[in-house]
């Protein structure tokens, strides 16, 4: 993927994804969410290999990886997807 389709694919998602920081702890940023989902679809490496290179852990990655997967069908089904 280049870096004009991931910029468009980002920015479509973006609302999607985007979570507010909290006290505790800052929110994983929507470019860390969609990097990680297409590193994961593309390599199909699990859950534990990522958590080193992503540093997120891989409870968190099993929540963030079905959301933005999610939200990238939703905003691409229209014109990617055809029902026959």
């Amino acid at each position: 993927m280049d870096s004009e389709a991931y910029l468009e694919l980002l920015q479509k998602v973006t609302p999607r994804i985007r979570k507010c920081d909290i006290v505790m702890r800052r929110a994983i940023t929507p470019h860390e969410r969609v990097s990680v989902t297409l590193r994961v679809l593309a390599t199909r490496r699990s859950y534990e290999d990522l958590q080193f290179s992503a540093a997120i852990s891989p409870q968190v990655l099993g929540v963030i990886i079905p959301e933005t997967c999610a939200a990238v069908y939703e905003v691409l089904r229209k014109n990617y997807l055809k029902v026959s």
